[in-house]
C-alpha cells in the first residue's frame, strides 16, 4: 500500500511539472493551416540564411498507401555553424540534427507546431560545457521565435 501511495505521488509531481521550463516537446498553436505554416516558416529560412533540407508530408504518403492522416508535415533544417558546434560537444548531437519542426492539424481543426526543446538535449547528450549550453539557450529562443512567426497570419 505504501509502495502505491509514493508512486502516486510520484505521478502526480510530474503531471505538475512546469510546462514552459524542462518539457522535452514544446508546441505552438498556429494561426494558419498547415500548408500555410510551412511555406511561412521555409521562408524564415531562406530568410534567416539557415539551410533547408527536406520537406516530409505523412498525409501525402499515407494517402500512397491509402490511409487517411490528418495533415502532418514535418519540415528538416539546420544552422551548420550551431550544429557543428554541438556536435564537437557531443557527437550524438547528430541524432537530433539537423532541427525539424512538426505541424499538425487537429480533429478540431488546430493547427499547432512542435519542436525538441534545446534543453532535452543537454540531458539526453549529456552537454555540460558552458559554451555548449549557451548555444542551446540560443537555439531555444530561436526555434520559439521561428515557431511564432511561422504560426502568426
Amino acid at each position: 500500500m505504501t509502495r502505491l501511495f509514493f508512486m502516486g505521488v510520484i505521478v502526480l509531481a510530474l503531471v505538475g511539472c512546469d510546462t514552459k521550463k524542462g518539457t522535452f516537446l514544446e508546441t505552438v498553436e498556429s494561426q494558419n493551416d498547415v500548408p500555410t505554416a510551412v511555406a511561412k516558416l521555409k521562408k524564415l529560412i531562406e530568410e534567416k540564411e539557415l539551410s533547408y533540407f527536406h520537406t516530409v508530408d505523412h498525409q501525402a504518403n499515407a494517402k500512397g498507401v491509402k490511409m487517411n492522416l490528418k495533415p502532418e508535415t514535418v519540415v528538416v533544417f539546420g544552422n551548420p555553424k550551431m550544429g557543428t558546434v554541438l556536435m564537437n560537444c557531443n557527437p550524438s548531437m547528430g541524432l537530433d540534427l539537423p532541427l525539424r519542426m512538426l505541424f499538425t492539424t487537429d480533429y478540431e481543426g488546430r493547427t499547432t507546431i512542435t519542436y525538441t526543446n534545446p534543453e532535452y538535449w543537454s540531458l539526453k547528450h549529456n552537454i555540460k560545457d558552458k559554451n555548449c549550453l549557451s548555444i542551446l539557450n540560443k537555439a531555444k529562443i530561436a526555434l520559439g521565435e521561428l515557431a511564432i512567426e511561422a504560426g502568426k497570419k
